[in-house]
């Protein structure tokens, strides 16, 4: 009897809880931020992070999204591949309805194909082209990939620096392959020779050899595509070996990251940047006041990104007007978001039918130990 009467009361409790979980989870919704909050990820990572959080706390403050509070997660990759695609596995047991993040390339290539096989939205900071070339549906940048990146300073190279011959220093990791293959393209395209080919590893230290083999290329300018501490490194080893031609980068090298690390030898230094801090934009200039009243110090681009990817969510979900992970995924396809009309997203945004962004962005000079934004260049 007694037997029977706990097999009866364990029942009634599943009875009870069955209705109160749903509603429970009904009450808020959940995007994860699954980044790199340490290793060489770090800064990147913890920057998307923290510009994220700054729109999940302004959306709820706000009512949030269809009535319901972002819940946001934060999940730490350690910048480490395999630990990001447990932790996307993880976010999507726990119930996500979109996920933020991963910033490096090597980790999104890598954890994508989780959520894509559980049909939830992910909003990547990475900027690799094959990451949208897989025909993955539920990939969406909050950066343009390389493909669209690179090109901008074809012009650059050509008209304004007017030089015949050229160098490149990448880093040799996804990252680095992806803008390395469009630049060579791009070059060839328009007749510029390329005289020095330098692959670099993710990590590395010393860049005396790789700069006196730039030097002794005859380059007249040198594309340097590398992660931000090599970036630094590269740029002390210039300077030291007296590289007097200009430094061009794309993403990285005018990030105030890397001025900082380079100690001066950054000055002059050039970059074509998806988006810059130092953007003579009202909404711009607004977001990166709140960042640094927030958290005591200032962002980089990937604050940025982190921000509009949230808002992103917002708007699309708000669009369709239910919480359905399929849908989100189809109203972003083709979807143009106007900054006038949707301020969250800071700059007129748009999204292809592979999840490839594209936005109008900035050229860059440092001057003063600042990035600051000498030129726009229109959406593509």
């Amino acid at each position: 009897m007694k037997r029977r009467q706990l097999f009866a009361v364990a029942a009634a409790g599943l009875l009870l809880a069955g209705p109160f979980r749903p509603a429970q989870a009904e009450d808020v919704v959940k995007i994860p931020c699954v980044c790199e909050l340490s290793g060489a990820g770090a800064v990147s990572g913890t920057n998307y992070r923290d510009g994220a959080h700054i729109a999940v706390d302004e959306i709820n403050a706000a009512g949030g999204i269809l009535g319901r509070k972002i819940v946001m997660a934060d999940m730490d990759t350690q910048t480490d591949p395999q630990i990001s695609r447990a932790l996307v596995q993880k976010a999507i047991d726990d119930g996500a309805y979109a996920i933020m993040g991963t910033v490096y390339s090597g980790s999104t290539i890598v954890n994508m194909m989780v959520a894509q096989q559980a049909g939830v939205p992910q909003f990547t900071g990475s900027e690799a082209p094959n990451i949208t070339a897989k025909g993955n549906p539920y990939i969406f940048r909050t950066s343009s990939g390389a493909q669209k990146g690179v090109p901008a300073l074809t012009a650059y190279f050509k008209d304004q620096l007017k030089v015949g011959k050229i160098a490149i220093a990448w880093v040799n990791n996804d990252f680095g392959k992806g803008g390395h293959d469009v630049f060579v393209k791009e070059m060839k395209r328009v007749g510029i020779d390329l005289v020095a080919d330098v692959p670099s590893e993710q990590g590395q230290a010393d860049f005396s050899a790789d700069v006196a083999k730039i030097r002794q290329s005859g380059a007249q300018a040198v594309f340097v595509y590398l992660n931000e501490e090599e970036d630094a490194r590269f740029l002390k080893e210039a300077k030291k070996q007296g590289l007097a031609v200009p430094l061009v980068g794309e993403v990285t090298l005018t990030g105030q990251k890397v001025i900082d690390l380079a100690g001066g030898a950054a000055e002059g230094a050039y970059a074509h940047v998806g988006l810059a801090t130092s953007a003579p934009v009202p909404a711009i200039e607004a977001f990166v006041a709140k960042f640094k009243k927030r958290y005591g110090r200032d962002t980089d681009h990937n604050g940025i990104k982190g921000y509009i990817g949230v808002y992103a969510i917002k708007y699309a979900t708000e669009m369709v007007g239910k919480f359905d992970r399929k849908a989100l995924a189809e109203k972003l396809h083709g979807l143009t978001l106007d900054a006038s009309k949707y301020p969250g997203m800071l700059l007129t945004t748009s999204w292809d039918k592979t999840g490839e962004l594209s936005r109008e962005s900035f050229m860059t000079e440092v001057k003063g130990g600042k990035q600051v934004v000498i030129g726009t260049v229109p959406a593509n």
